[in-house]
């Protein structure tokens, strides 16, 4: 059977290169003074998108992203795997957005995107290590969901056949469509990026993007992608962005463990109730 397949993709700063300039002064991050990068498990789900694709011919794979004009990229980059199309969401008002304001933004994007079969993105984006966002858009669009996903093996007669991991091995479940899945990063890892669909999409944009594409070379060339605000998807401004985000970031820093802050416990008793009684002084656990 013909899908239509919407994969969710994340432009996320590359959280390797954490320096002291990674924060705005309102708390959220600085994407401008960081690396930006196709985030990674996005990239495993993105395969799985393409391997359905392949499977069921006459099936389509979009990719629904949520960023700046500078996120149009990942449209791109998943067009030179084998994407078909892409929806940029971009917004002054979607800025600053936690999960819960994110998945309802695109929860929003893929009504309005219609008919679609299998919403697939990674476990969870390396700028917050949630695991949130694909599980909240399932329950916002009332859809079936499988989270932990190593592979999609196949969908025949409106069902979609998944192994997932669970604590001490792997189960095989299956899901009536429409379904919502999330990829761990140890499935099989994205495609290269084909040359010839380089060389075809290369000049494709936003209409935001556009001043970047005006060169002696880009000038007029490439399609323009789909580019959408809070207004274009009937989404509501206070539950979008900084005004629908109850959970504000308060700090990002890179934690270099010391060999000095060690210590070596014994199985004993008393090591152990030392070890509990300083987790909980501390408000690390209880």
């Amino acid at each position: 059977m013909a899908l239509k397949i919407v994969v969710l993709a994340k432009q996320v700063p590359d959280t390797r290169n954490v320096g002291k300039d990674a924060m705005t002064a309102e708390g959220t991050v600085n994407r401008a003074a960081l690396p930006a990068i196709f985030n990674p498990e996005d990239l495993n789900a993105l395969e799985q998108a393409l391997r359905l694709k392949e499977q069921n011919p006459g099936s389509t794979v979009g990719i629904l992203t949520m960023g700046p004009p500078r996120a149009g990229e990942i449209i791109r980059q998943g067009l030179y795997r084998g994407a078909d199309t892409g929806w940029l969401l971009t917004d002054r008002l979607f800025a600053g957005a936690d999960t819960l304001a994110t998945s309802y933004a695109l929860a929003t994007a893929i009504k309005k995107i219609g008919d679609v079969d299998i919403v697939i993105g990674g476990r969870q984006a390396i700028d917050g290590d949630t695991a949130q966002v694909g599980p909240q858009v399932a329950q916002k669009l009332g859809l079936n969901q499988v989270t932990y996903a190593e592979e999609v093996c196949s969908v025949h007669d409106g069902i979609a056949v998944v192994r997932r991991v669970i604590d001490g091995g792997v189960e095989t479940v299956e899901a009536p469509l429409p379904v919502v899945i999330t990829v761990n990063g140890s499935a099989a890892p994205c495609r290269p990026r084909n040359a010839k669909l380089v060389m075809a999409h290369k000049w494709d944009h936003c209409p935001l993007e556009a001043e970047a594409f005006k060169s002696a070379e880009g000038e007029g060339r490439g399609a323009v992608l789909n580019q959408w605000s809070v207004a274009d998807v009937e989404g509501d401004p206070q539950q979008c962005g900084l005004a629908g985000s109850p959970t504000k970031v308060k700090a990002v820093k890179n934690i270099v463990f010391q060999a000095k802050e060690s210590k070596t416990l014994t199985a004993s008793d008393a090591d152990i109730n030392n070890l509990i009684q300083e987790l909980l002084n501390e408000k690390i656990i209880g």
